[in-house]
């Protein structure tokens, strides 16, 4: 077992919300609702900007991991060429 010592962050951080907690006195505010949903917008925004930092390191690592195994991503994906052929064929204009 570890031993856990006093400056370790998760020791911090319980010992900041027992602070919190043990010593806040309540507000007695009122909340408006463009309050309210100014904080439902900045949770959705911190919620969705994890979001996108997880997937970003999640292919940076499967790509890793990819290349260290020598395993091609792409082998079974079928591949179009990129060809455009144009026509000046009356009959295939509307």
């Amino acid at each position: 077992m570890k031993n856990r010592m006093p400056g370790s962050f998760p020791f911090l951080a319980y010992l900041t919300l027992c602070f919190l907690f043990l010593f806040s006195t309540p507000a007695l505010a009122y909340i408006d609702p463009s309050t309210t949903t100014f904080v439902i917008q900045a949770v959705a925004g911190v919620a969705i900007a994890i979001g996108t930092a997880v997937v970003v390191y999640w292919r940076k690592a499967k790509k890793k991991v990819m290349n260290k195994l020598g395993m091609d991503e792409n082998a079974k994906k079928e591949v179009e060429s990129d060809d455009i052929r144009v026509t000046s064929d009356e009959t295939t204009k509307e």
